[in-house]
C-alpha cells in the first residue's frame, strides 16, 4: 500500500494563532485517483491544502509526498488556487500566464525552449482556449479564467495537482471540460486532490473522499464516507438535510443541491 501512496498526512495539527484549524489529522491517499476534500465551511479544507503544499507550517505532525519531504518534491506538485484569490486585472495574456507553469525555482531567468513553448500551447489547447491565447486575462469570462489556471498547472507536468474549488462560479460547459480533463489526467496516472462543496456531484466526480471538520471525520470511497453517521459528525445541526442527501445517494437518485451551505 505505502509505495502506492501519493500523499501521507500524519498527526497533523495546524493553527491560526492559538486556534487549531486542523487537529491531529492522519491519512494516506492513493495515487492516480481523483480525490475530493469535503466538509462544512471553516472545517479546514483550504488550510489542509496549503499545509500539504508547505505554504503553512504545521504546529505538529508532518506531510510526505511520495514518501519524501515537500521541499524535495515541489516540482512534482501543481496548485490551482481559488479564482477569487487572483488579481485578474494583472496585465498578462492567456499565453503569458500558462507559460509561468514552465518556470522553476532554479531557472526563473532561463529563456523558454521550444519544448517549453510546445508544452504551453498543448496545455492551452487541452483546456479549449487556443482561440484566446493572446487575450488579456481580464477580458475572459469566469469559466475561461479558471481554465487558464488549470492550463498553467498542466504546463508544469506535475504528478500531483491540488485544486481549491475549481468548479465554483463556472458555467456548465467549463465544468464538463474540467471533468473530461481530470479523467484524462487520471488515465495518465496523475493524482488530483480537490476541495469541493457540492454533495450533489461528489459520488460522480470522485474516486476517494476526505471528510473534515477540524478533525478527520472519514476517508474512503464515496459510499464509505457519505453515511448518516459521518455526515452527522461533520455537519451537526445540518444533519437532517444532509441525511436526506446521503439516503438519496445510496438510492442512486439525484440529491438536492444545497445552495446556501458551503461544503
Amino acid at each position: 500500500m505505502k509505495e502506492q501512496c501519493s500523499i501521507e498526512v500524519h498527526n497533523l495539527t495546524t493553527t491560526y494563532g492559538n486556534t487549531p484549524v486542523l487537529w491531529d489529522v492522519d491519512f494516506e491517499l492513493p495515487s492516480g485517483q481523483i480525490i475530493g476534500i469535503i466538509g462544512p465551511n471553516g472545517s479546514g479544507k483550504t488550510t489542509l491544502l496549503k499545509t500539504i503544499m508547505g505554504l503553512l507550517s504545521p504546529a505538529s505532525g508532518y506531510v510526505k509526498i511520495f514518501d519524501k519531504n515537500i521541499d524535495q518534491m515541489r516540482e512534482r506538485i501543481a496548485y490551482v488556487p481559488q479564482r477569487e484569490s487572483v488579481d485578474w486585472d494583472f496585465p498578462a495574456s492567456v499565453f503569458d500566464v500558462v507559460k509561468m507553469g514552465r518556470y522553476r525555482s532554479n531557472n526563473l531567468f532561463r529563456r523558454s525552449t521550444k519544448t517549453d513553448l510546445a508544452i504551453v500551447e498543448e496545455s492551452i489547447e487541452k483546456v479549449g482556449l487556443s482561440d484566446f491565447r493572446n487575450r488579456q486575462i481580464s477580458q475572459l469570462s469566469g469559466g475561461q479564467q479558471q481554465r487558464v489556471f488549470i492550463a498553467r498547472a498542466l504546463a508544469q507536468k506535475a504528478d500531483i495537482y491540488l485544486m481549491d474549488e475549481p468548479f465554483v462560479g463556472v458555467d456548465a460547459a467549463t465544468e464538463n471540460a474540467i471533468l473530461s480533463l481530470l479523467q484524462e489526467m487520471k488515465k495518465d496516472g496523475k493524482t488530483v486532490l480537490m476541495i469541493h462543496h457540492d454533495l450533489q456531484t461528489v459520488s460522480d466526480y470522485f474516486d476517494y473522499l476526505v471528510l473534515l471538520n477540524t478533525r478527520l471525520i472519514a476517508k474512503g470511497t464515496p459510499q464509505e464516507v457519505l453515511t448518516e453517521e459521518n455526515l452527522s459528525n461533520a455537519y451537526g445541526g445540518q444533519l437532517t438535510l444532509l441525511a436526506k442527501v446521503a439516503n438519496l445517494i445510496k438510492e442512486n437518485e439525484f440529491p438536492i443541491r444545497e445552495r446556501d451551505v458551503d461544503l
